[in-house]
């Protein structure tokens, strides 16, 4: 894989491919799982410690091959028999036995798409022969790297698995492939792999070796032939991951419109294998749904939405949106262009608009945050509007802050609410206000100042510009409103004082103060 990862961890449909190993060998429930780890073992074993903790974990010594492998398993899950056995207690003249008996399923950790139904029958199969080894196989067309199945012509019984590398010339021409997924008679297993040994062109200790072990004692081994041949495809390199992502993909999405999804384009919609979907859901192009994401009936994704482990309600709507850890309540709608980080709670028939972006947020129902705005360690009750480009400021540099407003409250654009800070019941807050102080309900916060104009300050300003010539045509030439040109005249032709409006008119540009925005020479910031 050319990567840090170690290849068993790469992901497909949401999970590593270990996991989708483990996964299938579960559907079997078997008495026990054994995971055999070696190269970069601390990153598998934690890995396979969060998907499967029950699952025994074995390593593997410095003897390379599939068959060492097993034997290190058998080893391990022979141990854990022999110990339950001792502990439940053995009467007189009794032993405790080698170990585990019945079927033993060996699975290779790189063929992802491989499910708990095919072994499912590999095993009826194995119990229904009499067989004491079960072979999964497929064919492909080209075989190169795979190991041979030669069978007996007359029975079609499975001789011998031939590597690619120890194969003769006639065995190269040979189609049909093993899969490296068998059923084995543990008392089989246990004598045939006591007899193994390295001398072969790779030097490895092979498992297939079981297979001549057990013709020579004159035991069944037939092979179960996969019509199928990606269900035992496995993984080599990066290309063949993307190939096998698809086609895991592919065959998802076929289900849930098999089950009454509506997927409008299949090619561009991605669905994690552990994601529910209810009839009636509809997904528009460019839809990712990862993880645990959960679509109740009547939702519509998409276009171009990612959903990681999100909660979607009964007819609710999420356009154009990235979201994660989050829930959107029923009838809900959600984006254009919105955010939904971790812990966010949309209420039933709730908004989340237009660039807006939420983060461990409680809003209520029938409550909107429709526009450009940030929400942030907040809760909102119940039918309150929060005005367009208003910002929760819940971070003082060291600690997070809470902001509650309360149902039924209107806060004005362009509000910030410097927390820890509360807005009552029914309370309203006006247009630009930075709230500092708990809002009481019913009450309207204002912390804006009154606003002042100054008349004619484009024209003395800002001379010979096009802002200065439209303010000269609106004004009838001068670049002074009808107000101020009157106050003008009157005191020219009284020597009365000059009204305020009047002085701020025609005061000089030196004894003007700087408008907000603008420094002593009136360059704007």
């Amino acid at each position: 894989m050319k990567s840090a990862l170690p290849k068993v961890l790469h992901p497909l449909g949401g999970k590593p491919m270990v996991g989708h190993a483990l996964a299938a060998a579960r559907e079997l429930e078997p008495v026990q799982v054994a995971v055999v780890v070696r190269h970069e073992r601390e990153l598998v074993a934690e890995a396979v410690g969060q998907l499967d903790p029950d699952a025994v974990l074995v390593d593997q010594d410095d003897i390379p091959g599939t068959g060492r492998a097993v034997q290190c398993a058998l080893a391990a899950l022979d141990s854990k028999a022999q110990a339950a056995a001792a502990a439940a207690g053995i009467a007189d003249g009794e032993f405790v036995g080698d170990g585990v008996d019945g079927p033993v399923v060996v699975v290779a950790g790189d063929v992802p798409l491989l499910d708990g139904a095919t072994l499912g029958q590999l095993l009826a199969a194995h119990h229904a022969d009499g067989n004491a080894v079960t072979i999964l196989t497929t064919e492909v067309t080209d075989a190169t790297g795979y190991g041979r199945i030669v069978r007996e012509k007359d029975t079609g019984d499975v001789l011998e698995i031939v590597e690619h590398k120890d194969a003769s010339a006639d065995q190269l021409e040979i189609r049909e492939i093993n899969s490296s997924v068998y059923v084995f008679d543990a008392a089989t297993l246990r004598r045939g792999l006591g007899g193994l040994d390295s001398r072969n062109a790779q030097g490895e200790v092979y498992l297939t070796d079981v297979v001549a072990f057990a013709r020579g004692e004159g035991l069944h081994v037939r092979a179960l032939l996969a019509e199928d041949p990606m269900l035992v495809e496995g993984v080599n390199d990066r290309v063949a991951l993307s190939v096998l992502a698809r086609e895991m993909n592919r065959r998802i999405v076929e289900e849930w419109q098999r089950a009454g999804v509506t997927v409008q384009d299949p090619a561009t919609t991605w669905i994690d294998v552990d994601v529910e979907l209810a009839p009636d859901v509809t997904l528009l192009p460019n839809t990712q749904l990862k993880g645990a994401t959960v679509v109740a009936t009547g939702a519509t994704i998409g276009p171009d939405t990612t959903l990681t482990d999100v909660e979607v309600g009964v007819g609710a709507t999420v356009i154009r949106t990235h979201g994660s850890l989050a829930v959107i309540g029923e009838g809900a709608s959600v984006g254009p262009f919105a955010y939904l980080r971790p812990g966010t709670s949309l209420g039933r028939k709730g908004k989340i608009g237009t660039f807006v972006e939420t983060k461990n947020a409680e809003i209520g129902e029938g409550s909107k945050v429709p526009h450009l705005s940030y929400v942030g360690d907040a809760t909102i009750g119940e039918h309150s509007n929060v005005g367009a480009a208003s910002v929760t400021v819940n971070y003082d540099g060291v600690h997070k802050h809470r902001t509650v407003i309360g149902s039924h409250a209107r806060t004005g654009a362009d509000n910030m609410f410097v927390a820890p800070v509360t807005v009552g019941d029914g309370a309203y807050t006006a247009a630009g206000s930075v709230i500092r102080r708990d809002v009481p309900a019913g009450a309207l916060g204002v912390t804006a100042g009154q606003q002042r104009n100054i008349e004619g300050w484009v024209a003395r300003r800002r001379p010979g510009t096009a802002a200065a010539e439209a303010a000269a045509r609106a004004n009838g030439g001068s670049g002074l409103s009808d107000q101020a040109q009157r106050q003008l005249a009157e005191q020219n032709a009284a020597g009365a004082p000059v009204a305020p409006q009047a002085a701020a008119a025609q005061a000089e540009p030196a004894d003007q103060a700087p408008v907000p925005g603008a420094d002593k020479e009136g360059k704007s910031h």
